[in-house]
């Protein structure tokens, strides 16, 4: 089948290259000349694992295009994939949506025969009404069904997430577009991938609803944390022991600084705004929101009172900046609050990211950035693990005990066992235990 994905974002380049890989024809489009250029060049504007190999194979294939056109993008699409970016808009959280309805325009005037134009973007409900309503008014000629296809990828692990989904959620309007899609995803049916169709507006908030129950599993493990450094219990074994029920499950029950990136702190606003619209508050997803967004920066006090209360004029390593491992993604990462209030403590930060290092420059003032993690270590009076990287999963403590200034460790992430740390003469702060 021939496909059009309009952006070339994390959402549209990961799933146009994985149609791609499906074997159907897929041009993505954006209005970014110098992303398409490099796109054709090979560059990837985005660190995903595996991406840029898939590309270039697709690319290669004949498969996977790039142009600026829309026009030329569109010729001959069957589908056509809307998935630009959706971000917070300034003053109220609610999901800006202005690329959406200005690609729905867009794509309106560029229609030939039967099309699908399906929202990839995440939205909230009641926008592919919306969209219709703009592609309908524009162009009133045109013959297309409009659906939504919310994305379920998590940035690190992306590929695999669309090649092996826990389901596809289509939300139809018309039968025409269920059709098209389920032609689409046909190559997942060896899987027995579920495809759950359901009316538009509900596949909608299936996306929203999922990403705010997983930001309450994250802001409930980290509260019972808190408890548990309280009471003198231990996290990890109070996260098994509940995680062991299948009625919960063990996923996102990991304590830690809290979350961030492109999507739960976006969609979580998102959510509470549109339920507040619709006066029906969801009071649980704005607690959820409210304790993370403290709890980052209580991290900060957390590694300054590991460091005997007093930070000003030391000099801090911190290892890991990203949101989470196998991403470059600095969006809302909690190594910012955390940096930031070290730094107002009075603080010299040198820090290291495997890859998010170019990104976080964009956003954090007056950090040194090492080239490798002991270079960070080298000096400094304690080691602060932010982020998970499997490269801090494993390193060589004789050195780090080496190179610290003063033995302290504070594990935000709970990576190493507190007994194997005290053996190498540390004073270890992990979280929850």
């Amino acid at each position: 089948m021939r496909v059009a994905m309009i952006g070339a974002g994390y959402v549209g380049l990961v799933s146009g290259a994985c149609f791609a890989d499906f074997g159907h024809r897929v041009t993505i489009v954006d209005v970014d000349e110098g992303r398409i250029a490099r796109l054709r060049a090979g560059e990837m504007p985005i660190y995903e694992p595996g991406l840029k190999e898939l590309v270039a194979a697709n690319v290669r294939a004949g498969r996977l295009a790039f142009t600026t056109s829309l026009a030329d993008g569109m010729a001959g699409a069957e589908a056509v994939f809307i998935a630009v970016g959706t971000p917070s808009r300034r003053g109220d959280g609610h999901a800006d949506l202005s690329f959406v309805y200005a690609a729905a325009r867009d794509v309106a005037l560029n229609l030939a025969g039967f099309t699908v134009i399906v929202t990839k973007s995440t939205v909230p409900v009641g926008t592919g009404d919306e969209v219709e309503r703009i592609i309908r008014k524009t162009n009133p000629n045109a013959d297309v069904a409009v659906a939504s296809n919310p994305e379920f990828l998590r940035e690190g692990a992306a590929i695999g997430d669309f090649k092996r989904p826990d389901r596809i959620v289509l939300g139809i309007e018309d039968p025409r577009a269920e059709a098209v899609l389920r032609e689409l995803y046909r190559p997942l049916f060896l899987n027995e991938a579920p495809i759950l169709v359901t009316r538009r507006r509900t596949a909608e908030l299936i996306k929203y609803a999922a990403n705010a129950f997983l930001a309450i599993k994250i802001g409930f493990i980290n509260e019972m944390a808190d408890l548990c450094e309280k009471v003198g219990a231990n996290v990890q074994e109070v996260a098994r022991g509940i995680g062991l029920d299948k009625r919960i499950g063990p996923k996102f029950l990991n304590a830690g600084p809290g979350y961030g990136g492109s999507c739960f702190p976006k969609d979580t606003r998102a959510l509470i705004q549109t339920a507040e619209d619709q006066g029906t508050p969801v009071r649980i997803v704005e607690a959820a929101v409210k304790a993370n967004d403290l709890r980052k920066r209580a991290m900060g006090r957390k590694v300054i009172g590991a460091c005997g209360g007093d930070v000003r004029g030391k000099r801090l390593a911190v290892l890991g900046l990203t949101f989470k491992p196998g991403t470059d993604d600095m969006r809302e990462a909690p190594s910012i609050a955390i940096i930031q209030a070290l730094q107002d403590a009075g603080a010299a930060i040198i820090a290291h990211d495997p890859e998010g290092m170019e990104q976080a420059k964009l956003v954090l003032d007056g950090v040194t950035y090492a080239d490798d993690p002991y270079a960070a270590l080298d000096g400094a009076d304690a080691m602060v693990l932010v982020t998970e990287w499997d490269e801090y999963r494993a390193l060589d403590l004789a050195r780090v005990r080496q190179l610290l200034r003063t033995p302290v460790v504070v594990d935000l992430r709970n990576i190493y066992r507190p007994e194997e740390m005290a053996r190498h003469g540390f004073s270890y702060t992990g979280v929850g235990r």
